[in-house]
């Protein structure tokens, strides 16, 4: 399949007694016209509401989790003086913003939509095909490494040496095993979910599939650049993986595909990373 497939090519044929296709099992899906996987029920006002809800909770949560600090005898001064401190402070937070907007979206596909959440947001099994699931599931693990190493090449070989800001997180070995099992373990279901899962359909319905892939791709790139700001190569190049994750969600129709890969880039980095700080005995220094 490419890109330029027609967006209204009809579903798959469902066998009789077959409970029909998620998209269409939920109450008012209004996009029959557009192929099974991108008539999922929510629209743009559902992605503001999103938007917005990641805004407010990420301040409220910045606020809630200072004045546990202060109960504690940490002032906002002392945390900002303490990297180890301040790193486990950025990362419980992520991972709660990660749980409520997690949270916020199962709701959703239950209450609103009536539909089972993780096949109602795209997590498909793979299509039949010519080759066996499982060799599907080893190549995509396998282009997500290569990805990774591509990657790291790029960085290394034009890649500038200023510090960027996610830096500050590796300062300690705590914050940085931290990190990285959130890298791991955490990030790809929830960004997954989010971005190919709940973004993608509603871009792709607005802007074509190849317009969706584009635009898709480059929101999470671009929303990963304050963590790499002034790291202009591995930015660019963040957008670019983005790209690709959201072309292996097109073209398979499902957000395995580009969860496997998002999984595999993610450990092959944490693993480089592990590599090169002799297993976080020796952690870069603070500039």
């Amino acid at each position: 399949m490419s890109l330029d497939d027609n967006n209204s090519l009809p579903a798959a044929p469902i066998e009789p007694g077959a409970p029909a296709p998620v998209a269409q099992q939920v109450a008012g899906a209004p996009y029959s016209g557009f192929r099974e996987d991108l008539r999922a029920p929510w629209d743009w006002l559902d992605l503001l509401l999103l938007a917005i809800l990641a805004l407010a909770g990420s301040v409220l949560l910045n606020i809630f989790l200072s004045m546990i600090y202060r109960v504690v005898g940490v002032t906002r001064a002392q945390l900002r003086a303490s990297p180890s401190e301040m790193g486990l402070f950025t990362i419980v937070h992520q991972a709660l913003l990660f749980v409520v907007l997690l949270g916020y979206l199962a709701a959703q596909m239950r209450v609103s939509f009536g539909g089972p959440f993780w096949r109602t947001i795209g997590w498909r099994p793979f299509e039949v095909g010519k080759f066996p699931r499982v060799l599907r599931y080893f190549g995509f693990v396998a282009a997500g490494f290569l990805i990774a190493v591509l990657v790291q090449i790029t960085s290394i070989t034009f890649g500038n040496k200023a510090k960027v800001p996610i830096q500050a997180l590796f300062q300690d070995r705590r914050t940085a095993l931290l990190l990285l099992l959130m890298a791991v373990i955490v990030a790809p279901v929830v960004e997954e979910t989010i971005f190919r899962g709940y973004i993608f359909p509603v871009a792709a319905r607005s802007f074509g599939v190849a317009g969706g892939v584009l635009a898709t791709g480059i929101l999470f790139g671009l929303l990963h650049a304050p963590q790499l700001w002034g790291g202009w190569v591995q930015i660019g190049s963040l957008v670019i993986v983005g790209i690709i994750f959201t072309y292996a969600r097109a073209v398979t129709r499902t957000v395995l595909a580009s969860y496997l890969l998002h999984l595999s880039y993610n450990f092959c980095t944490s693993f480089a990373f592990l590599l090169g700080s002799h297993w976080l005995r020796r952690l870069p220094p603070a500039h």
